[in-house]
């Protein structure tokens, strides 16, 4: 065993410190020395490794307590974690500079948990601190979306503490039932395949892609993600989803299932975007879209094909918290996403929209932009698997995803009606062309330095990849083809521009299937079941009375009928039954 200090607990117990420092400017500038720390930790820990540490399958184990009768591994250290690791650290640099004014100081703690529990999550090596750390991550989103303070905002606080309990769950079950087969919990690849000699490493499974939001357990993400706090929701882009493709690389790379849900998953979120109003809800699907990548080149297997979802998931954390960043900015200035409120912005914050606008390139995969390089290494790994079907699935949703981020939401929130926002938002604007707070803008510039530079020099992501990349993505083909498909996208968009407007109303997901029957029986507990309850209480009152009463008066007992006497027989039963079984399940 060697000493290492553990960035997670760095970052996670430091967070609970900014509450009691009593000077602004100091907190604030604590508050962003956070996640540098723990940069400088994982810098020091890869010089160290990067001469014995060449690829992913080698790893330096350090921090192994004993926990009942197993050994824990708190910190597995590898080229797969270090990757997640420097991402999780550069990103919530980035966000806490974005919030760096927010005023309550438990949402920056809640934030630093976030940080600080995800990194414990990738650094895990054995099943048991996994789960403590999925754990602990379900919790401090669910208060970034209490700190909103609306009420959608804190029922959606409640859906999803339910769907990550369950999940949790499930989880938890598929490690104690993994661990009493097997005798072993080291958090490694797992068998899969159906029957119950599976039972364990399908659960794990099943709770990995609900983490994942994995169709059709997608939505709670885009439930939840667009009801938090400007800077609560940009956070909230970034740990969940991505520890949870960690996860599924570690545990069930080569699953041919995931390959189909993933890709199938890429394009079916984009028909859910079409229909989105809000600017965050519609940013959301495209985070379930883009992770329909990741859970797709983890199906496949191969080592481009977990390059591809890995390179993916890095990428995706920086150009989607640089699109949440965007739309974020237009809530904090005007006080909402909605596009039918929206439009014209471009004359009072340029800046924010052509950082935007990075993002939007990004995401779409457009060349020299780091979403052109892992989602063309996604996309390349179907192909040299021969996958007809999950190659066009993916290369569809390119030009979708291009058609929403890049087109539709700037369009809405910034171009459309480009001479004069409406009057009701009109108000909230300054004169000046910088309407959105600078430090926003600065946490905004950084992300896209990253997308930019990260596309136009990808080796040092290849580097940090997991095995050896022998792919070249500025091919001409490659070029010239993804540039066709979005100059006829944009065609197509400018001719029916008018038709993508904003419009109220509710996207109806595959949480309806959860929703109606969880009201029908809300109904049914308020209506029926209280009037139930309501008459079987008097009528048990009443039958007390009359027992206390011939108690009382012994002569009073001829009075009492036989269905009387039965009925108080039969509860007593009941109540006497029901105080077994307690007592039972108790002890």
């Amino acid at each position: 065993m060697i000493s290492w200090l553990h960035p997670g607990l760095v970052i996670g117990l430091g967070g609970l410190l900014i509450p009691f420092i009593p000077v602004r400017r100091v907190k604030r500038a604590y508050f962003l020395l956070l996640p540098l720390a723990g940069l400088a930790i994982l810098i020091a820990t890869s010089l160290a490794l990067f001469g014995p540490l060449p690829s992913w399958p080698r790893a330096l184990h350090t921090w192994q307590p004993r926990f009942l009768h197993y050994t824990l591994d708190l910190a597995r250290i590898n080229k797969l974690s270090l990757l997640f690791g420097y991402v999780y650290v550069i990103a919530a640099f980035c966000m806490n500079i974005y919030a760096l004014k927010v005023k309550n100081d438990w949402e920056h703690v809640a934030a630093m948990i976030y940080v600080g529990s995800a990194l414990g999550a990738v650094f895990a090596g054995d099943f048991f601190t996994l789960f403590f750390c999925l754990e602990i991550m379900s919790w401090a989103p669910f208060f970034l979306l209490l700190f909103r303070g609306t009420r959608k905002a804190m029922g959606a606080a409640v859906r999803y503490i339910v769907w990550h309990h369950f999940s949790g769950v499930c989880i938890l079950a598929g490690i104690l039932i993994h661990a009493h087969q097997s005798g072993s919990i080291e958090f490694t690849r797992m068998p899969w395949g159906w029957g119950g000699a599976h039972l364990g490493s399908n659960l794990m499974l099943l709770g990995f892609i609900i983490n994942a939001a994995t169709t059709p357990f997608h939505a709670w993400l885009s439930d939840t993600y667009s009801e938090a706090t400007p800077s609560g929701s940009v956070y909230m882009t970034a740990f969940t989803t991505k520890t949870a493709i960690f996860c599924l690389i570690i545990t069930f790379s080569g699953v041919r299932l995931l390959m189909w849900l993933g890709a199938i998953q890429a394009v079916f979120a984009l028909f859910l975007a079409v229909l989105e109003n809000d600017g965050r809800r519609l940013c959301s699907y495209h985070i379930i879209s883009q992770i329909g990548y990741m859970v797709a080149g983890v199906g496949m297997g191969t080592h481009m094909g977990i390059n591809g979802a890995a390179s993916h998931a890095l990428c995706h954390i920086i150009y989607n918290a640089l699109l949440y960043m965007g739309a974020g900015c237009a809530l904090v200035v005007v006080g909402t996403t909605k596009f039918n409120e929206l439009g014209g912005l471009y004359k009072y914050m340029p800046i924010s929209f052509w950082l935007y606008m990075v993002g939007g390139f990004s995401i779409s995969g457009f060349p020299l932009f780091n979403g052109f390089i892992s989602k063309a290494m996604t996309i390349e790994a179907a192909e040299l698997i021969q996958r007809p079907v999950i190659y066009l699935l993916l290369e569809g949703a390119t030009v979708g995803t291009f058609l929403h981020t890049g087109l539709k939401l700037p369009w809405n929130i910034w171009l459309q009606g480009r001479d004069e926002p409406p009057a009701r938002i009109r108000p909230r604007l300054k004169d000046s062309a910088v309407n959105t707070p600078v430090h926003m803008l600065i946490g905004m510039g950084i992300l896209a330095f990253l997308c930019i530079f990260m596309g136009v020099y990808p080796k040092i992501l290849y580097d940090m990849l997991p095995y050896p990349v022998e792919y070249v993505p500025f091919t001409v083909t490659r070029v010239f083809s993804i540039t066709q498909m979005f100059i006829f996208a944009f065609l197509g968009f400018w001719l029916l521009r008018k038709l993508v407007r904003g419009y109220p109303g509710y996207v109806l997901d595959t949480d309806w299937f959860v929703r109606l029957p969880g009201r029908l029986f809300i109904q049914f507990c308020q209506g029926p079941l209280v009037t139930w309850s309501a008459a079987l209480d008097n009528r048990i009152v009443q039958l007390t009375r009359n027992v206390v009463t011939a108690v009382r008066n012994p002569r009073i007992e001829t009075r009492l009928t036989p269905a009387a006497i039965g009925a108080g027989v039969l509860v007593s039963l009941v109540i006497f039954t029901a105080y077994l079984l307690i007592k039972m399940l108790v002890y």
